[in-house]
């Protein structure tokens, strides 16, 4: 009898199914510096307890996308082991600030599953909740993955979901207490505010990074995410490790931080797609344009709709004449961030 685990394949999977991930993790101060090492990340919320006391918080809360990190790579063993590609997102709504020493738990609902016409591999929707410590949400998101299938036998019945496009403004959790009234420009970055963008203003971000393997794979190992992909060579014809998608996210939200400083906080993931592979060797640059803007109750809080695009070309060229992604794009990326107004 076989104590190792193959994975999920299509046919183990069938709406409504619940999913409670292992392991259990907790993440302080050395997440957040490796993070930082690993990407040109330096927002300064995240980066200075002094700041966020100033912002109102109690001491700077962990970026943001550790929390993503950390909850998508509970899931893979269960979800996406036996995946061909993580396809998309939707529906995301960080609910609540990780700080240093909270524990992290996740559980996937499976809303949605079709199999493919090839017959050799199906689609599966989960929608993914991460707890704390205390049994508290911090994060929600829907992911949708391509996943084997074990063999030519008989798939599950077949439910596609319906899913919003945009998270609605008033659904954002803004953490208690923030506060920009008194946010300080110059210790941040830069001097523009929410009113400074403009809805369909496209801002170059300018510098890239160019993936190393080694750097990757550590990145991947720090989140625990197990994907077979990502480290075994001979899992694609083309003998390469495909590069994990957090890892582009992580890099394109990083870099935006030249033109967009003060886009403190993700608050809402409204969609996003991988849509072509990045590997060892390329290098990365990130674009993004604005696609809409928003007040909320908290004092001094604005929010911009972002669309962050992670690039091997030119800023601003998202899809070609054909109306497919232009082989150069490898993230395109819909999400709230909090900004001063």
């Amino acid at each position: 009898m076989t104590k190792t685990n193959p994975g999920r394949f299509f046919e183990d999977y069938a709406v409504g199914q619940v999913i409670r991930h292992a392991v259990p993790r907790t993440i302080g101060g050395g997440e957040r510096s490796l993070y930082h090492a690993l990407y040109p990340a330096r927002h300064a919320l995240a980066s200075s307890d002094e700041f966020a006391r100033a912002c109102g918080l109690p001491t700077a809360p962990l970026d943001d996308l550790i929390a993503f990190h950390t909850v998508f790579g509970k899931t893979v063993p269960d979800v996406s082991l036996n995946a061909v590609a993580n396809l998309g997102y939707a529906e995301g709504r960080w609910l609540s600030p990780v700080w240093p020493g909270d524990t992290l738990t996740a559980e996937s609902h499976v809303i949605g599953v079709k199999e493919n016409s090839n017959g050799t591999s199906g689609v599966v929707w989960v929608r993914t909740t991460g707890f704390n410590q205390h049994a508290m949400p911090v994060l929600t998101y829907v992911r949708w993955v391509m996943v084997r299938k074990r063999g030519q036998g008989a798939a599950p019945i077949p439910k596609a979901p319906q899913l919003e496009t945009v998270v609605d403004p008033s659904e954002f959790v803004i953490p208690d207490g923030l506060d920009f009234s008194r946010y300080d420009f110059a210790l941040a970055g830069e001097p523009h505010r929410w009113a400074d963008y403009q809805v369909g203003e496209v801002i170059d971000h300018v510098d890239g990074v160019t993936v190393e393997e080694a750097e990757h794979m550590l990145a991947t190992r720090l989140w625990q995410n197990t994907s077979k992909v990502h480290f075994d060579a001979t899992q694609r014809p083309d003998g390469k490790r495909l590069i994990y998608g957090g890892h582009i996210i992580s890099l394109a939200r990083a870099l935006s931080f030249n033109g967009l400083a003060n886009a403190q906080m993700i608050v809402a993931l409204n969609g996003g797609s991988h849509a072509n592979p990045c590997f060892a060797g390329d290098t990365v640059r990130a674009w993004s344009q604005v696609l809409d803007r928003a007040e909320t109750p908290a004092p001094g809080v604005g929010a911009l709709r972002l669309r962050l695009v992670a690039t091997k070309g030119a800023a601003g060229v998202l899809r070609g004449p054909d109306g497919k992604y232009s082989p150069e794009v490898l993230l395109d990326l819909d999400y709230w961030a909090l900004i001063p107004l």
